[in-house]
């Protein structure tokens, strides 16, 4: 763009170009006030979230305590609720190796770990009895129990299972016919039953009268 000349100016300066170079500071320092080394409006684009699973549980913190051993013969010894004829068979198998089991895990929901103790006889393992012991302030208390013939406890993700050997007329003790597998939960202050499973047991299996041969050995060639 060629200038007009001020007349009244020596020298004759264009004022045109002085116009134009000014247009040009003013546009240079607003785009260097929207750069991105400036302080002024940043485009960041389009806000990124993290993607959220839908239906997916939320963990499940518990906050039981470890568990800490408990002599299981002397709870039981003296406990009321345990039979005499239980307490019978709380004596040694050998030196110092009493018939019992004890299992420790979250049956009850509360903030230290609950007891399962099983009773069995010294000869056969056969349980004589089987109970639950729940602690409350720093005590253990009797929930559960049960004294059948041929009965045994588990834990099983947080519920209790019992089972229980089922005999009918002339059943050997080592044979039974059958047995029942209950599972209980707690519920508010005991156990309930959520349900009963029976399972039978073949009479043609077991009983010794047939014996199972190796096959005989091929020939190769």
């Amino acid at each position: 763009m060629r200038g007009l000349k001020d007349p009244g100016r020596p020298g004759g300066r264009s004022f045109a170009v002085g116009a134009g170079l000014s247009v040009l500071a003013a546009v240079g320092l607003l785009m260097s006030g929207c750069s991105t080394g400036g302080t002024g409006t940043r485009d960041e684009g389009a806000a990124v979230t993290s993607p959220v699973e839908r239906g997916a549980p939320t963990p499940r913190v518990t906050a039981a305590a470890p568990a800490k051993t408990v002599n299981a013969v002397a709870l039981l010894r003296k406990d009321p609720a345990v039979s005499t004829r239980v307490k019978a068979d709380l004596k040694p198998c050998g030196e110092d190796a009493y018939p019992v089991d004890t299992s420790y895990g979250n049956l009850t929901g509360g903030t230290a770990p609950d007891l399962v103790i099983n009773v069995m006889t010294c000869g056969d393992s056969v349980g004589v009895g089987t109970y639950v012991y729940r602690e409350r302030n720093e005590e253990y208390q009797n929930v559960f129990s049960a004294e059948e013939p041929a009965v045994y406890a588990t834990i099983d993700r947080g519920e209790l299972v019992v089972t229980q050997q089922v005999y009918a007329n002339g059943d050997p003790l080592s044979f039974p016919s059958g047995e029942d597998v209950v599972t209980y939960s707690w519920s508010d202050t005991k156990f309930s039953e959520r349900y009963r499973v029976r399972n039978d047991y073949s009479r043609a299996v077991g009983n010794g009268d047939g014996a199972v041969t190796a096959p005989s050995p091929t020939s190769q060639n």
